[in-house]
């Protein structure tokens, strides 16, 4: 049995009554939770290799929309399996090549599109888990319309210098004890912005937090793990609610 060395312990989720409902959107499902009140401002969530249903990920989308955001996460694997915990792990890099977090131009702009016309719309952030977080990351270097993002814990997958032209502000939030992004990777993140980077950005690390951390419901939480994880959400929510 192989350690598995990307995804974090999906182990007993504890069920999740969610808040929001699903909705198609041209060849798109999405997951769209309204806060109460009248707002012009959303974001976009996008999943991890679990996809769009994962009950963590729609927790998510459901705590944004309490903090006053259209909130929706689409399926950016378009109607493809995602990766199980039952998955063999030799496997996953076949299954990355049909999953790339680079190539969600096209979904990106169908849900900017959706938000801009069918819910009015008129500034939307991003944040983004994981895979989500890889996505995030090259959507805020080529999407002008999207206002701030957050990236959780992408994989820092290439070194080149267009990697860190970020057109908006960019908050990247990185584990500790991460064992699929090194803190070598992490300083050198830091460093390039310094070079490249013309808007604001943000890096920060969270003490002994393993990857997946930041997205965890409360009753999954381990009692040393919370404060973190609850400093990582408050954190990342101050950033959208900064900018967006």
């Amino acid at each position: 049995q192989m350690a598995d060395p990307f995804l974090y312990n999906t182990g007993e989720r504890s069920h999740y009554g969610c808040l929001g409902h699903e909705v198609q959107i041209e060849y798109l499902k999405a997951y769209v939770c309204r806060p109460s009140f009248f707002t012009d401002k959303a974001v976009i969530v996008v999943h991890d290799v679990f996809g769009w249903r994962f009950p963590d990920i729609r927790y998510i989308v459901d705590l944004m929309a309490g903090h006053g955001y259209i909130t929706i996460c689409p399926d950016f694997f378009k109607g493809t399996e995602p990766w199980t915990s039952t998955d063999h792990w030799v496997d996953f890099p076949d299954w990355m090549k049909n999953h790339d977090p680079m190539k969600v131009d096209k979904e990106a702009d169908v849900v900017l599109k959706y938000l801009k016309e069918q819910c009015g719309a008129k500034k939307i952030g991003i944040v983004g888990f994981s895979w989500g977080g890889m996505a995030v990351h090259h959507l805020m270097l080529k999407n002008p319309q999207l206002t701030a993002g957050v990236s959780l814990y992408g994989r820092i997958v290439r070194d080149s210098e267009e990697r860190y032209g970020l057109l908006n502000p960019t908050f990247f939030i990185f584990g500790e004890k991460d064992h699929t992004i090194s803190l070598d990777q992490v300083f050198l993140l830091e460093d390039k912005l310094k070079q490249y980077c013309k808007v604001p950005y943000k890096i920060k690390v969270y003490p002994g937090q393993v990857h997946g951390f930041a997205q965890l419901k409360p009753e999954d939480m381990r009692p040393e793990d919370k404060p973190y994880i609850e400093e990582a959400r408050r954190d990342m929510i101050d950033w959208i609610k900064m900018f967006v």
